[in-house]
């Protein structure tokens, strides 16, 4: 798994946490571990002036061999916050391995994505499923996608269905209620109840049909997520995230909060 793939999969679990009228500042922590060892903290601030939000995540990934590759990703995510939901007005991704660097940048207007750039391009081939125009419309960026504005803690934060662009794949993941669940852990950022949906993964462009990681995502039937209350501000953010690998267990746990 390469840094940038893991940062991708790590945007799983990412989230931004705006405000209902008032000015928020806030910062949440969580620890990523593969098959139960640490390999990453993530640290994510957070504003929201009531009518455009900002996200800065930073994470610090120590490396597992051949599984994940040692450096430093960081994401950011920002746009408008009026009314009952979010819209992308820009996403910036930059992952470091060593001496190599590589970064995505997408626009959006509306929900739709006006332009992007990756560096170094990807080597586009036969494998590569081609990004169409169509692709680009009606998508929204890979952190803003799992904030949930407004509603109530029960199933019907499960009824949704994201589609996202990151700059370099477009994917779809919809979501269902599985259960509802109790944070309980005295080590975690939060406890009290949650509610735990199943995420499933859709590939539909930008990935590469020999890409295992991608396959293996799209067969999964395991891939997991926990929402919990911001305060008493009316959002949901994700407590955790569980997605199954062929390593082990990629999970990405609260582990504190400062809203």
């Amino acid at each position: 798994m390469t840094l940038s793939r893991f940062a991708c999969a790590v945007g799983f679990a990412a989230l931004a946490m705006p405000a209902l009228g008032a000015e928020i500042n806030a910062t949440a922590s969580y620890v990523v571990t593969v098959g139960g060892i640490n390999v990453a903290n993530v640290n994510v601030d957070l504003t929201d002036d009531g009518s455009r939000y900002a996200l800065d995540l930073k994470a610090n990934v120590a490396g597992l061999g051949s599984l994940v590759a040692s450096g430093t990703a960081s994401v950011t995510a920002s746009g408008s916050s009026t009314g009952s939901q979010l819209t992308s007005k820009q996403f910036d991704l930059q992952t470091k391995v060593k001496a190599e660097t590589f970064t995505v940048d997408v626009s959006y207007a509306g929900h739709d994505v006006t332009a992007f750039r990756v560096d170094p391009p990807l080597v586009d081939n036969y494998n590569r499923v081609p990004i169409e125009r169509k692709d680009l419309t009606n998508v929204g960026d890979m952190l803003s996608s799992f904030v949930i504005k407004g509603g109530t803690l029960d199933k019907s934060l499960c009824r949704r269905n994201l589609k996202i662009f990151t700059g370099v794949e477009r994917f779809n993941i919809v979501m269902a209620f599985a259960a509802e669940d109790e944070a309980t852990s005295a080590r975690t950022g939060y406890q009290g109840p949650v509610i735990l949906c199943n995420m499933d993964y859709q590939p539909v462009s930008g990935h590469f049909t020999t890409s295992e990681m991608t396959n293996y995502l799209a067969d999964s039937d395991r891939i997991l997520i926990w929402y919990a209350p911001l305060g008493e501000t009316g959002y949901f953010i994700p407590y955790r995230v569980l997605l199954s690998t062929s390593v082990g267990d990629l999970s990405m746990v609260l582990t504190s909060m400062k809203p």
